[in-house]
């Protein structure tokens, strides 16, 4: 047992991930793989797991009656909570962004949350235009039909760079491309799935360490490890299989997302 697991958890795999491609070669469950590495049962050490995310408990507190910011109205949490409500069946995009160091490039992510798949692009910095060019260029990629479909709804934070929400709202000829909404502030919870798949991403991209050198191709191939990543969230399933099945194919061709095999899949920064 041991030849198959450790290998592949040196690769930066969880253990969810190897049972659900190899459960038939492991003749224990998942939960009895964990107490085997608790004894050092294994080449790989408990080090070697991902490690787990650990959230801080949210503090209660009164907050403060503070006047809405313009480029909120009609877009806060409450009004997305109300719009959900009356469109129970549309597709919701997390959107944030994900930084290595304190300047320099940053990643723009995108989180599907029917079927949990992330986009990343990479952009100079987190200012406003370059989010705006960025989706500019996603959807003169996509094309307005596709783009339209895949994010009909965007629910982000309050980062400076996402306060002109017209600028992604609308196209260059102010045709109606996706609604957006904004989280509370301090409530990143209010956005679960893209701030947790973070975590992925910080397997290979350590914090502290710049993306200067690195390319759209290199994020690119980065998201396909991660989402081949099987999921115990999702009974086993791949981000990138279930996007298949909900998302627009042609999304995932026109931006080379692709699937890895279940034992390439590798999360360390030895990807690159």
């Amino acid at each position: 047992m041991d030849e198959i697991i450790s290998p592949l958890v040196l690769k930066g795999q969880s253990l969810s991930h190897i049972f659900t491609h190899h459960k038939n070669e492991i003749n224990c469950c998942e939960r009895t793989l964990y107490y085997y590495f608790d004894k050092n049962a294994f080449t790989a050490r408990n080090i070697d797991l991902p490690r787990k995310v650990k959230y801080k408990p949210r503090k209660k507190s009164i907050e403060p009656v503070i006047k809405e910011s313009t480029y909120k109205i009609e877009r806060t949490f409450d009004d997305f909570g109300k719009f959900i409500a009356d469109n129970p069946n549309i597709p919701v995009v997390e959107m944030d962004t994900f930084h290595g160091t304190r300047s320099g490039k940053v990643l723009l992510t995108f989180m599907f949350r029917n079927c949990s798949l992330m986009l990343a692009l990479i952009i100079d910095s987190c200012s406003q235009k370059d989010v705006k060019d960025a989706i500019d260029k996603l959807y003169e990629i996509l094309g307005h039909e596709v783009f339209k479909r895949s994010f009909p709804v965007i629910l982000t934070d309050n980062g400076s760079e996402f306060k002109n929400p017209q600028t992604i709202e609308l196209d260059n000829e102010r045709n109606q491309r996706t609604k957006i909404f904004y989280c509370d502030p301090m409530a990143s919870y209010q956005k679960p799935h893209v701030e947790k798949n973070h975590e992925y991403i910080r397997y290979i991209l350590p914090k502290g360490k710049s993306f200067d050198n690195r390319t759209q191709e290199d994020i690119t191939l980065m998201m396909n490890h991660i989402n081949s990543t099987a999921r115990a969230s999702l009974n086993g399933n791949t981000p990138f299989k279930l996007a298949q099945m909900l998302l627009d194919n042609s999304l995932l061709c026109k931006l080379s997302l692709k699937h890895i095999p279940a034992d390439e899949v590798h999360l360390k920064p030895a990807l690159f």
